[in-house]
């Protein structure tokens, strides 16, 4: 077993970090649409779910950058990562015997937070190792967006058989196997810089740099404009007249082009400077949000949301491997959370708000509304992409 593990490993050295992703997703992508009908069936009202909800994506915006210093503020980087997953696996545990409104918004709220406030911690611990080791990040990532649907569907299968009890067992059992994922993942290296102890104190400052700070404004902008989508594309659809099977098939195939996109990344946009790949990004939101405003036919529907590959997956990926070129390692973790803190909290909150009065008042028309935010991230990316052309493109990250 030993010699088949190091063979596994030696075929696809990133292979601990994937498995971590997997788990992770595992757990993300029951938690993520099921939760709801688990309240639902606790008794909770719609709006105190939306109470929930809401909270949860503020908890998030807190919860993953402190994590963060903390992980930029230690020498054991995977062992913060170990303890987030314990804190993980409580809170689910916490749910099981929870009841009356406030625990059911409390702890829901709180496990929203702790969950989803992972994901870019293991980003800037997988794509720093990547640069290290030598594997591809993109390929490493396309597990857990294939974790993501498998969890999705195979969720769902249990939820509509035995109830909304079926995804927190669901999230129990996923992270206990996160948990162990976790503990698999390698130790830090010794010359990691956080590790020194005469590294230099954190400052935000130190990283907010410039052409950092238009990377992360420009990327937020252009992933907070899924607002809309996310929020209200399945009801526009259904107004349509699309059955929900057919509305699930769309969000998977989107899924797809995100796993084909990020598993081909390295041998298409291997010459692509990170900045551009924003800049496309925003371009194809533009693009998909107008095409989706028009109510086009079925067959279009499912053309369009391949450009889901543009304007998530590409502007993920721009922001991540710009931050690994531009941002000195000991902050590599603040940086990922600080995008995720903006994009997946501030904008997206404000969008998906705004988005309710669009569809509310145009329908599926709405989306147009979110062409707005995508263009001014993409006015902020072409300034960062004259300002980068200006400068030589750094080697290696800084240190």
């Amino acid at each position: 077993m030993r010699a088949a593990m190091l063979r596994a490993l030696t075929y696809f050295p990133g292979l601990k970090y994937a498995a971590h992703y997997a788990a992770f997703f595992f757990v993300f992508g029951a938690v993520l649409p099921y939760l709801p009908v688990w309240l639902e069936g606790r008794g909770l009202s719609p709006e105190a779910i939306g109470i929930a909800a809401g909270a949860g994506m503020v908890g998030r915006v807190i919860v993953s950058p402190l994590a963060a210093r903390l992980m930029d503020g230690a020498g054991r980087r995977r062992d913060v990562l170990i303890g987030i997953s314990w804190a993980s696996l409580a809170v689910f545990l916490a749910l099981v015997p929870a009841a009356g409104t406030a625990a059911l918004i409390a702890v829901p709220a709180l496990a929203l937070a702790i969950n989803g406030g992972q994901t870019p911690l293991l980003d800037a611990l997988a794509i720093r190792a990547a640069q290290r080791e030598g594997f591809t990040f993109g390929k490493v990532r396309a597990v857990g967006s294939a974790s993501f649907v498998f969890a999705n569907v195979g969720a769902g299968f249990l939820v509509a058989r035995l109830g909304g009890e079926a995804a927190l067992g669901w999230a129990i059992a996923g992270s206990v196997f996160a948990l162990g994922t976790a503990y698999w993942l390698p130790k830090d290296p010794p010359a990691n810089a956080a590790s020194h102890p005469d590294a230099p104190r954190w400052r935000l400052r130190s990283m907010l740099t410039l052409p950092v700070i238009l990377a992360l404004v420009s990327s937020a902008l252009v992933q907070g404009a899924h607002g809309f989508n996310y929020g209200f594309s399945t009801l526009a659809w259904s107004d349509q007249g699309i059955s929900p099977d057919v509305i699930g098939l769309l969000w998977a195939w989107a899924v797809i082009a995100e796993i084909v996109f990020l598993w081909r990344s390295a041998s298409w946009l291997k010459s692509w400077p990170p900045e551009t790949l924003i800049l496309l990004g925003a371009g194809a939101s533009v693009l998909r949000w107008g095409l989706f405003s028009l109510a086009p036919p079925l067959w279009m529907l499912f053309i369009f949301q391949t450009l889901h590959a543009l304007t998530y997956t590409a502007t993920y990926l721009g922001f991540i491997r710009f931050a690994a070129l531009h941002v000195p390692e000991r902050y590599s973790a603040s940086a990922q959370a600080l995008s995720s803190a903006l994009s997946g909290g501030v904008v997206l909150a404000a969008t998906t708000a705004i988005s309710g009065i669009l569809f509310e008042r145009y329908g599926s028309a709405g989306f147009a509304g979110m062409m707005v935010p995508a263009a001014l991230g993409g006015g902020f990316a072409l300034l960062l992409v004259g300002l980068m052309r200006s400068q030589p493109a750094p080697e290696s990250p800084k240190e």
